[in-house]
């Protein structure tokens, strides 16, 4: 039986900004001014151009880099475009994108191309340690407060390819058909003169019955105390409770067990204290989601050692380390062509982009 046909994202799904982009708008200035010499000149200079990753990675980007050359190039018939899917696992130097025809036409594209699979690949690829660090255990994207607002589509989707289970805003699941997700943030229990409880209550009343509630317990340094508060005042309703546990606070439940460990912020301990006084009041029912500065070797170091968390939130570890990628022209007209140290790199996995 054939390999089944692999689908790329709708380029309308994006949103780019066409005229803008054509315009050269975001572009570095010398390839728009390329495109004019080549242009005031009448030369026509029928390219192969191809992208590299410079790092190992899972890459994402792509279908936006594809949706670039159909929107915005100057004739996206003319040329011929191959490469990876979504998600694709690269090493570093595979070839992830050729695009073979006249440069003039899309020129103005290589900063947003390469700047567009750099961003995502690092989102995609980061968010995929982590879900491997935790597997089997889901992943919460909550990294929408860590980076400019219009990011959030594309980022979600990569965060989606790398394995999150979920995200925090509708923007961040646009493109993979996810709902936002989330908590009750701190500043609701202020407005509820910092009664996590009758916060959570009047969350309840107005959450849909299919919506898992999920209900920050660290207000009052006391997680023990107010996981037992809700998980009574909500039961039967009540999903999970949210450990968020600032690093520079220790939880009043682990003050007696300091000595031997780091105690700050949300650490084995507090997960455990947690865990048995829920257990040891019927509660077993109720999961416990972890979050606050988790990384890879932080949940991998919780695996580890058992710890009982159901579910990890992550932030700003989905946005850190660099994924950089090369644009070359490594080919005209056919022969080789390319600038000292860059070569054609063909890739057998690239697959024509129709």
């Amino acid at each position: 039986m054939p390999p089944r046909r692999r689908k790329r994202i709708d380029p309308a799904l994006f949103e780019l900004s066409v005229d803008r982009i054509r315009a050269g708008f975001f572009s570095d200035v010398y390839f728009n001014r390329s495109r004019e010499v080549l242009r005031a000149e009448g030369r026509s200079a029928r390219v192969t151009w191809q992208v590299s990753a410079k790092r190992a990675g899972w890459l994402g980007g792509i279908d936006e880099a594809v949706a670039l050359l159909k929107l915005c190039s100057d004739d996206f018939s003319t040329l011929d475009v191959q490469a990876l899917y979504e998600g694709d696992r690269v090493d570093a130097w595979d070839t992830v994108l050729l695009v073979e025809g006249d440069y003039g036409a899309f020129a103005h594209l290589d900063t947003l191309i390469v700047g567009t699979l750099g961003r995502r690949t690092r989102v995609c690829t980061n968010v995929r340690q982590l879900v491997d660090a935790a597997r089997p255990k889901p992943i919460y994207v909550f990294g929408a407060r860590s980076d400019h607002a219009l990011l959030q589509p594309g980022d979600g989707l990569s965060a989606h390819v790398g394995g999150a289970a979920n995200v925090s805003t509708d923007a961040q699941g646009a493109m993979s058909g996810k709902k936002g997700m989330g908590t009750i943030p701190h500043a609701l229990i202020a407005a509820y003169g910092g009664d996590t409880v009758a916060a959570a209550l009047a969350v309840a009343a107005v959450l849909p019955a299919d919506i898992p509630l999920v209900v920050l317990v660290d207000y009052e340094n006391d997680s023990v105390a107010t996981s037992l508060a809700v998980a009574r005042a909500l039961e039967g309703r009540l999903w999970g409770v949210r450990l968020d546990t600032s690093e520079y606070m220790v939880d009043r439940s682990v003050m007696a067990q300091m000595g031997t460990f780091p105690p700050g912020g949300v650490n084995p301990a507090l997960v455990w204290n947690v865990r048995n006084a829920l257990d040891a009041e019927g509660f077993g029912e109720v999961k416990i989601v972890a979050s606050g500065g988790f990384d890879m070797a932080r949940i991998r170091a919780f695996e580890d050692d058992g710890v009982p968390v159901d579910a990890y939130g992550v932030g700003a570890s989905i946005h850190g380390g660099r994924w950089d990628f090369t644009g070359d022209v490594v080919r005209v007209d056919g022969a080789p062509q390319a600038r000292a140290g860059r070569e054609f790199r063909p890739n057998s996995r690239l697959e024509k982009v129709k």
